[in-house]
């Protein structure tokens, strides 16, 4: 008895030590462990905290949603309910020159709109949109990882938005980008989930929202772009409609045609992978052979309103009222930048316009000689050599390292890193001051100012000047190899204007709704200093003797002028910038495809498109002196030719990398057509040869010899 007592002391079953009491087959109790503590205690408290919040959030989103539903209005209100925005564009002078506003179609039944149509912006915009219930959580995940991925970038989220979403915003809301908005946004998406079905939706989506080219709703933008309703559209001209929705300013054929077919290549792609159209179909659709309607009653300033009229997203908050845009624009200054392109560009040809004000005002924006034919505008959006003029910046960075205008320098052979610039004379003059080298555009001169000054100083000069596009560094950059655009050239060009002081292109001046509310007014720009008082005025005296007796004759204007020329290699690009009164006009000719055009230099038809626009716009300005005043001898002078040519007895030329050109012409003319190109007729007016014979001539000696 005693033994089993203690067996059952210890815990034993009496058939063996350790065995558990428990019958055989049975589970024993769990043993009682305790409360949790530590970090367990904590996760299980973080659970339920979560789970509470997540109830009252889905309780509080469930009232909103039910909140919205009720005071929502019904689908016929919606359908009245009018979308868009009217903006007139006004003049410096307070004329309306512009007026844009929406521009409607018939409403257009779900029924009624083509198949292709709705599936089209279905598999575009929001492919579940028949699954979700306003909010889709895929598509939120979606964007979720591209924020991560992106984070740091300024890039905002994409990806995310329904189509209800998106009418939710166009209806109710506006454009501005906030957590509070795309809070609302989707609260108001699952209202109208909850009210309205899905081909009510759908309906009014396709109705109401902007497809670019002033035209809301398919039917206005299949009237605008094609010419006829919505209810005869094509596979083809649905997935031009249907890739318009995200960007309608990027890829409305109106703005960029290739860029309109392009997007709606995509658009086939997007309908065949989500099953909506065949493979076969997609390749039969072809919207390159879309047939776009032609527009009318476009012209120049169109060039300016497209530039300036994005910018409104920068300066006030979107809303819905009609708004009144003042801008710096001036008409008479407008029509007479028109006419100097149109009547100086060379044949085959493209030309563009800039004029600022002394504060950085655009006056006049031409972007092309024709805007209904081509609205691509070769002021603010191309990238061209500028050739010569580019050797602004070079001068202004060795004026700054110490050197001054009346510093000799030598006309001379020189080679660089392998690579050996010539003068399109095909001479080289010797001694000479840097404003004759300036103002005769001697490229053996430049070249070695940047090798001496250092290349990297002439491209920080650049960038300090306000040039964005990307600068290198090779050694032919001294002579305008780097590519830049029309409006920047200009703005460095005013910023010397300006004494020195920085020049920042605008074109808005005030915004106020119809109703009289200002909303934004433009502060005065004082500027930033970029170089000393004594570096600009020694550019602007090396600019004016280029215009006075140099190779930028033809810009004269009949009152002190300062600019420059520049042409690039095989007459691509011919330019001209100056300025006068005030007022820095850039002016750019050339051809789209940067094939050569015969006979184009920055001094014959850019200077005289400046000359003749010039004349008129600083009519009314007073006279401004400049602080010099210098005139050249004239037998100092040559011919401009900002190509890159080889040594002098070199077979043939090589580019600015030192590679062989072959070019069936002769050294010296520096402005000979290539192959193909069109040949000006013969002047009979032009100007003896100011070679070695004609001197000689003039003074007396025998053609053949050299000058005494």
């Amino acid at each position: 008895m005693r033994g089993e007592r203690q067996s059952l002391a210890r815990g034993d079953n009496g058939s063996g030590g350790g065995r558990s009491s428990t019958p055989r087959g049975e589970t024993p109790p769990p043993q009682d462990k305790g409360p949790p503590t530590g970090w367990r205690l904590w996760l299980r408290r973080l659970f339920r905290t979560g789970l509470a919040l997540g109830l009252v959030a889905f309780v509080a989103l469930g009232i909103a949603v039910g909140v919205a539903v009720q005071r929502m209005p019904s689908f016929e209100q919606l359908k009245g309910t009018p979308v868009g925005q009217t903006i007139r564009v006004r003049a410096a002078d307070g004329t309306v020159f512009l007026t844009l506003g929406p521009n409607y179609g018939r409403w257009m039944p779900i029924d009624d709109v083509p198949q292709v149509m709705q599936d089209a912006m279905v598999a575009v915009e929001d492919r579940r949109f028949r699954y979700h219930p306003g909010v889709d959580p895929v598509g939120l995940a979606r964007a979720a990882v591209f924020a991560v991925e992106t984070r740091g970038t300024g890039r905002r989220m994409q990806g995310a938005s329904t189509i209800s979403q998106q009418l939710a915003r166009n209806i109710f809301l506006s454009n501005s980008y906030s957590v509070t908005r795309k809070l609302r946004e989707a609260v108001l998406a699952m209202a109208l989930e909850w009210k309205f079905s899905k081909d009510q939706i759908l309906e009014l989506y396709l109705n109401k929202v902007y497809f670019g080219g002033g035209s809301y709703g398919i039917d206005a933008a299949a009237r605008t772009f094609f010419g006829h309703g919505a209810d005869k559209m094509s596979l083809s001209e649905a997935a031009v409609v249907a890739g318009l929705v995200k960007a309608p300013s990027r890829y409305a054929p109106t703005a960029d045609p290739r860029a309109a077919l392009g997007r709606a290549g995509v658009v086939l792609n997007v309908m065949v992978d989500a099953g909506f159209v065949t493979a076969a179909e997609a390749a039969n659709a072809k919207p390159a052979n879309v047939r776009m309607a032609q527009e009318s009653g476009q012209n120049s300033a169109r060039y300016f309103t497209d530039w300036v009229l994005p910018q409104l997203d920068m300066l006030i908050d979107e809303g819905t009222a009609a708004l009144d845009v003042w801008t710096t624009l001036d008409l008479d200054y407008q029509r007479a930048a028109t006419a100097a392109i149109q009547a100086n560009v060379p044949r085959g040809g493209q030309g563009a316009l800039v004029s600022l004000d002394r504060d950085g005002a655009v006056r006049a924006m031409v972007g092309g000689t024709d805007y209904v034919s081509s609205n691509y505008n070769r002021a603010t959006q191309a990238v061209r050599q500028p050739g010569s003029a580019w050797k602004l910046f070079v001068y202004l960075a060795a004026l700054e390292s110490g050197m001054r205008v009346d510093d000799k320098v030598v006309d001379e052979p020189v080679t660089i890193n392998g690579w050996s610039p010539r003068n399109s004379s095909g001479r080289f003059s010797g001694e000479m001051t840097v404003r004759t080298a300036f103002a005769n555009s001697i490229n053996t001169v430049a070249a070695t100012m940047g090798d001496e000054i250092g290349f990297s100083a002439v491209a920080g000069m650049a960038r300090r000047f306000g040039i964005t596009t990307p600068v290198n560094t090779h050694p032919s950059m001294v002579l305008g190899t780097a590519e830049v655009r029309v409006i920047d050239m200009t703005a460095a060009f005013a910023a010397v204007a300006r004494r020195g002081v920085s020049v920042a292109p605008y074109g808005i001046t005030k915004v106020a709704t119809t109703e009289g509310e200002l909303l934004y007014q433009r502060k005065p720009d004082t500027g930033s200093r970029l170089v000393d008082d004594w570096v600009a005025a020694g550019i602007t005296d090396l600019l004016q003797t280029a215009v006075n007796t140099g190779t930028g004759r033809a810009a004269q204007i009949g009152r002190p002028v300062a600019g420059k020329t520049g042409t690039t290699s095989s007459n691509k690009d011919g330019w001209f910038l100056g300025f006068s009164s005030g007022l820095t006009t850039g002016v750019w000719m050339g051809r789209d495809d940067a094939r050569a055009v015969g006979g184009l230099q920055g001094g014959r038809a850019p200077a005289q498109a400046f000359s003749q626009y010039m004349r008129v716009a600083v009519a009314r300005r007073p006279v401004e002196q400049f602080d010099t005043e210098v005139v050249l001898p004239e037998w100092q002078l040559e011919e401009e030719g900002d190509a890159y040519f080889g040594e002098p007895g070199q077979e043939g030329y090589v580019d600015e990398n030192g590679m062989p050109i072959e070019l069936p012409i002769e050294p010296g003319t520096g402005d000979e057509p290539l192959p193909g190109a069109s040949r000006p007729p013969a002047d009979d007016t032009a100007e003896p040869k100011l070679d070695q014979d004609w001197l000689n001539e003039q003074t007396g000696g025998e053609a053949g010899q050299p000058r005494p």
